[in-house]
């Protein structure tokens, strides 16, 4: 067979020649010109119509970081006070929030009671911690005041001091009164600069503070760890600006947190092992000097109370529970007088007195608390110290809403009752047979086989924390992270490895004023294990004008406590198989009225996922790390025999006028 010449398609040669025409252009040309940027090289932002200013700086600190701050001045401004709020969640973002002229709407949002700084004609001060954002140097989490934990000679307290100082030499606008006041992070941001503080300090507003991490606020409660935080410190100590964000892998948390087994090892998957943050928290789960050498309230108990301070706690704060009235107790002694520490609490979640304040979830509460807050106790607080004319102050020293009858009370101290100065008496609610409560002990009567409820504690199928699905913490509209403190417990009273103890029905008012505390006398199979205690308030069975309240069971105190901390919260020690032990241990504060027509409820479980890691009931080294096999059935036994009662010790006010 002949061969033919296969020779190339004209489009094949007309493409090679326009190569080699372009290529010869490229070698012989000159240089084809770019075109000029439309976008100039600083744009100057327009100043028409403006109601304010804005000023943005770096400040230097005492060791050379300098710290990204946003300066609003109010339009006209001469001889205002400075509200300086500090925070690691972006000082552009919070005076952005609105493409306005107007300061309202930029300010708008998280950390700004917006009516109390426009009203109070304040310079409103942001500022980005160390390592976050804009700013400069390195990032620490709640970084620890200079000392064992903290080397270096610097610390939030100092860069508050240091700030301050800038900020009154170099602001002609001020009157060169500076208030410090934050929410959670920066709550615990607005505790810092109480300790050796800037004579130009003259009031600080810490609300819902990050105070102790371990006992009772963000990363563990009684050494119970939160790991649906875990999204949190992954993208908080990921990178400066929260840019690293969590993978979710499950629509229902329940799902992720079971399939990981552990949190350590979903903390490996997650490759959280490159956190410095991570790292601290697996390697510390018991209370040691790491956790209580920084709990703030530890902290400031050491320090003179000199500036005015008031403390903002939430009743049913799903955060940071434990913080504020800890940090009022460790005050209280320094403020004989009550003319430098104020507390106030309220019936919200977390930072909710800074917004729309007049329910929560299903409960109502007949006004804007949120408003009352910001414009009968903030605002006038802010005015008396930040202000020339310093109005008298009409504040008092405690100001709590007290849920159930819905009313604010103004008193003294706390725990005070009743304005009149009631004080509170500790008073056992005993857990018997039957599921009853009763102020009355178990009866001698009481066979042994009567003397305790058990259940069967199974971690392959821990007790939700609320109905399913279980959706990660946050404060998108689609979420109900904000509410769960007030979820409706029924759903869990029917469970059988939940027990569930009632009173009669009431025919008088009873009220509490404090902490709760849960003394159980328990046992469990296992090793070790962890309890759960509910205090409820449980809704008639019918209600006019909210028939879905017809039998709520509505949280007034709940926490967990992990058994293995009951001789010692820094020492863990494994729990002796079936033997009685006495669980003792605070519940968070409550301000609340049962009225007549409702129930008391008390109900104990031995788990509360996914917020919080599940006991393997197997004793092991550190939980973080505990392996699937360490994870076994185990069964509870609450007693209530005479020489063995549960009891609740309520803090019950007896002695109202």
């Amino acid at each position: 067979m002949s061969r033919t010449p296969r020779w190339p398609r004209p489009a094949a040669l007309l493409s090679s020649a326009l190569i080699l025409i372009g290529s010869l252009h490229a070698q012989n040309s000159p240089k084809y010109p770019n075109y000029p940027s439309e976008t100039p090289a600083t744009f100057q932002q327009p100043t028409y119509g403006m109601d304010y200013a804005r000023r943005e700086v770096m400040i230097p600190m005492r060791d050379g970081v300098k710290l990204h701050t946003v300066i609003l001045l109010p339009k006209g401004a001469k001889r205002a006070g400075i509200l300086l709020t500090r925070t690691p969640y972006s000082a552009t973002t919070l005076t952005s929030n609105g493409y306005s002229t107007h300061l309202g709407p930029t300010l708008w949002g998280y950390d700004n009671a917006t009516e109390t700084i426009l009203k109070g004609g304040y310079i409103r001060v942001v500022q980005d911690i160390r390592g976050k954002y804009g700013s400069e140097g390195d990032y620490i989490m709640n970084r620890p005041i200079h000392g064992s934990l903290n080397p270096t000679p610097v610390d939030e307290s100092t860069d508050t001091y240091d700030t301050i100082d800038w900020l009154v030499k170099n602001t002609p606008e001020s009157n060169g009164k500076v208030g410090v006041l934050g929410i959670s992070y920066d709550g615990f941001l607005a505790l810092m600069p109480l300790v050796h503080p800037h004579p130009a300090l003259k009031c600080v507003v810490p609300m819902n503070p990050m105070v102790d991490g371990w006992r009772g606020d963000d990363w563990f409660h009684n050494g119970a760890f939160r790991q649906q935080n875990m999204p949190y410190i992954y993208e908080q100590a990921g990178t400066r600006d929260n840019s690293a964000h969590w993978l979710t892998s499950n629509f229902d948390d329940y799902d992720t947190y079971m399939n990981a087994v552990s949190a350590g090892e979903l903390g490996k998957q997650r490759n959280m092992d490159q956190l410095g943050f991570w790292k601290k928290i697996t390697d510390h789960p018991a209370y040691d000097s790491f956790w209580s050498d920084q709990a703030v309230d530890r902290v400031l108990a050491t320090e003179p109370l000199t500036v005015p301070t008031m403390l903002v706690a939430s009743l049913w704060d799903q955060e940071d529970i434990y913080g504020a009235p800890a940090v009022y107790k460790a005050l209280a002694p320094k403020d004989p007088q009550h003319d430098k520490l104020f507390l106030v609490f309220g019936p919200w979640h977390h930072g909710q007195e800074i917004m729309d304040a007049e329910s929560l979830g299903a409960i109502k509460f007949r006004s804007d608390t949120g408003l009352y807050f910001r414009e009968q106790i903030l605002a006038p607080f802010l005015a008396h110290y930040l202000h020339d004319d310093a109005p008298p102050l009409t504040v008092s020293p405690v100001t709590a809403f007290e849920t159930g009858t819905n009313r604010w009370q103004n008193l003294k101290s706390w725990p005070t009752g009743c304005e009149a100065g009631c004080v509170p008496k500790s008073t056992p609610l005993y857990l018997q047979s039957s599921a009853k409560l009763a102020f009355t002990a178990p009866p001698t009567t009481e066979t042994s086989e009567a003397s305790f409820d058990e259940y069967i504690s199974d971690p392959a199928h821990p007790v939700p924390f609320r109905t399913r699905p279980s959706q990660p913490i946050g404060y998108t509209p689609n979420l109900s992270w904000i509410r769960w403190l007030v979820d409706d417990q029924r759903e869990f009273s029917g469970r059988p490895d939940v027990l569930t103890f009632q009173t009669d029905t009431l025919t008088a008012p009873v009220k509490i004023s404090g902490e709760p505390i849960a003394n159980l006398i328990a046992s469990t199979s296992g090793t070790d294990s962890d309890w759960v205690v509910k205090l409820i308030d449980v809704y008639p069975d019918e209600v006019p004008g909210q028939p879905e309240l017809g039998g709520y069971q509505l949280p007034i105190s709940m926490d967990i406590f992990r058994g293995r901390y009951r001789q010692s919260l820094s020492q863990p020690a494994s729990i002796t198989p079936d033997a009685p032990q006495l669980y003792k241990f605070a519940l968070p504060t409550a301000n609340h009225v049962f009225l007549p027509g409702h129930r008391i409820m008390v109900q104990v479980q031995s788990s509360w996922f996914p917020l919080y890691d599940r006991n393997p009931q197997t004793f092991v080294p550190n939980i973080f790390f505990a392996k699937p096999a360490d994870y076994k059935k185990a069964t509870q036994r609450i007693y209530h025999a005479p020489t063995n009662a549960s009891f609740i010790e309520l803090p019950i006010v007896t002695n109202q006028p």
